[in-house]
């Protein structure tokens, strides 16, 4: 019965993490990355069928399984993250004129979350 418990709340914790991050790529302030890596983490211990259904993704696939095995990203993954989080968090500052407190918050928050991206180790470059 605890080896069930567990298994479905591995499962919930997952999907929420995934929904949570897909949510987040469009919106600047969740991150999706973490989310992703967090489902991969929970399917892996309780469903494989999710686990494989991750990597196998379109999207997100390369990048987790690289993430999986190796712990890194690629430098293009990395730089493309980056530019995603200054392009969204600059419309939502932008959006946000006139609202100090907002557009500060989001400035703090947007140099945290380069300074994240900017600390993952890449991978090495194809020789």
């Amino acid at each position: 019965m605890e080896k069930a418990l567990k298994r479905y709340l591995l499962i919930s914790l997952g999907s929420l993490s995934v929904i949570i991050g897909s949510i987040g790529a469009v919106l600047p302030i969740l991150p999706t990355t973490p989310f992703l890596i967090l489902a991969l983490a929970c399917f892996s211990k309780s469903s494989h069928r999710f686990h494989r259904m991750l990597l196998n993704n379109k999207w997100f696939g390369p990048v987790l399984t690289e993430w999986e095995k190796n712990k890194t990203i690629s430098r293009q993954v990395k730089l493309r993250s980056m530019a995603l989080v200054i392009i969204s968090f600059s419309i939502s500052i932008i959006i946000l004129s006139g609202r100090t407190e907002l557009q500060l918050t989001l400035v703090v928050l947007g140099l945290v979350a380069l300074a994240v991206i900017y600390q993952l180790k890449e991978s090495e470059p194809p020789k």
